[in-house]
Formats: structure tokens, C-alpha cells, sequence
């Protein structure tokens, strides 16, 4: 580690959970993120500041004018650009060294197959269940660990899915794909603008203690949080035997760090 990034990531050097050897595994990581809106902005910024070495947004979507109530990462002065470019400039402006790579792409199942295996972590930032299953079953397939957040109105959970523990649930154990859900979109439904940013940057934290094998992960509970009363609630949650999705163990294909 290089004299500048001793002195940029001194903060977290000092936290005897991570040190050096944490922060080295962070510069060394590769994180995929998929939705650069709401959740994707705060997840991308701290992820960034943090120096995750490579950073891959998924985003097909443009930077609109309704985003800046609360999709942090964008500006005025880049409306109409793609969310991952406008993303990428964002952690620029903090954090130069990271390489960002922007993919303007929507979350099919052959892009998720091409880019999930490349990922340490990957982090759902989408707002509807057919991506979120998607993104569920890659990582399922190649045992890569989940991170995922939803926020409508002012309600928002959080857990992490975790296929490289044989008791981990995967995100269709508790939303089942075979079970209709309502559709929640912001754009009809609205949202309190500081709940994305609240999950968002807990998302980033459970990427974060994941990538550097610190602390206890929210693999095996859901967090929800009440933001009228800003009241968070703990659901314990488990595989399910007959699931559709991680009904047989998966294999791990990489060093289980948490």
C-alpha cells in the first residue's frame, strides 16, 4: 500500500477489525452493483470512498430530474446522461483510483451469468422482483454472496444471502418466484427521500464487512425499517428445503471470508 492510501484510508486502518490487511482486501476486491438510482448512488459513493479496487454498475436507465430528490450520486448538471457513466463520475470526484466500469445494460439472465461469476459481492439495488430473482439465481448458481435492499414510501429491509453457507436462505426462500407480488415502484407510489440513502449505506456496510471477513453478516435475518417511527425490526429467515432456487447446496467456488 502506497504512502497516499495509508493516509486516505487511515480512518479505517485504525479499526483493529480491519487495519491494513482489511483494507488491502478491499483495494483487491471487485464488487458488482446492479441499479444506480436510490440505493445504487449511496451504495456506489461508499463503496468508492472505501477503495473497493473495481467497482462494475449496471444501470440500462438515463439520469432524470424526479431522480435528485434522492438519488445522491447524480447532479443537474448531468441529467440525461446514463445512471452507471453519471455513477462513475461520482466516485471519480471522490476517489480517482477506483476503476469504475459502467455497463448500460439491463439485468438479463446472460449478462448476470457473464458478470456475477467475476464479482466478490454483488448488490442489488433494483426496484422490481423479476431482476431481483434474476440477479438471485446467478448468484445462487455461481455461490456468490447477495446483498439486497428495497425502499418504498417509507418502508425499506435489508439482508444478505449468502450461498456460501449451506443454511443461508437465498432471496426466493422468503419471496418465492412462484408467488405473486405486488409491484412497488416510486414513480407511483413515491418515496421518503433519506430511506434509500439509510438502506443504501447499509447495503454498502454489509458489502464492506463481507469483502474485509469482519463482523457477523444479516445472513439468515431481515431488516426492516419503519421510517414513520424510525423503528427497525429483526426477522429471522431460513432455507427452505424445496426451494426452486437453492433447493440443492450449492459448491463454493471461492474462500468463504465472513
Amino acid at each position: 500500500m502506497q504512502d497516499e492510501q495509508l493516509l486516505r484510508y487511515s480512518r479505517h486502518i485504525l479499526l483493529n477489525e480491519l487495519g491494513v490487511e482489511g483494507q488491502e482486501k478491499l483495494l483487491a476486491s471487485h464488487v458488482l452493483v446492479i441499479g444506480a438510482g436510490g440505493l445504487g448512488s449511496p451504495v456506489a459513493l461508499y463503496l468508492g470512498s472505501a477503495g473497493v479496487g473495481h467497482i462494475t454498475i449496471v444501470d440500462h436507465d438515463h439520469v432524470d430530474a424526479t431522480n435528485l430528490q434522492r438519488q445522491v450520486a447524480h447532479t443537474l448538471a448531468r441529467v440525461g446522461e446514463p445512471k452507471a457513466h453519471s455513477a462513475r463520475d461520482a466516485i471519480a470526484e471522490i476517489n480517482p483510483d477506483v476503476r469504475v466500469t459502467p455497463v448500460l445494460q439491463r439485468a438479463d439472465d446472460a449478462l448476470l451469468d457473464a458478470l456475477v461469476p467475476q464479482a466478490d459481492v454483488v448488490l442489488d439495488c433494483t426496484d422490481n422482483f423479476a431482476t431481483r430473482h434474476a440477479i438471485n439465481r446467478a448468484c445462487v448458481k455461481h455461490c456468490v454472496p447477495l446483498v439486497s435492499g428495497a425502499a418504498i414510501r417509507f418502508d425499506g429491509q435489508i439482508s444478505v444471502y449468502d450461498p456460501r453457507h449451506g443454511a443461508s436462505p437465498c432471496y426466493a426462500c422468503v419471496f418465492p418466484e412462484s408467488t405473486a407480488h405486488e409491484e412497488t415502484r416510486c414513480a407511483t407510489m413515491g418515496v421518503f427521500a433519506p430511506l434509500v440513502g439509510i438502506i443504501g449505506t447499509l447495503q454498502a456496510a454489509e458489502a464492506l464487512k463481507l469483502l474485509c471477513g469482519i463482523g457477523t453478516s444479516l445472513a439468515g435475518r431481515l431488516l426492516m425499517l419503519d421510517g414513520r417511527g424510525m423503528e427497525f425490526t429483526e426477522v429471522r429467515i431460513e432455507r427452505h428445503a424445496g426451494c426452486e432456487v437453492c433447493g440443492q447446496p450449492a459448491v463454493p467456488n471461492r474462500p468463504n471470508n465472513s
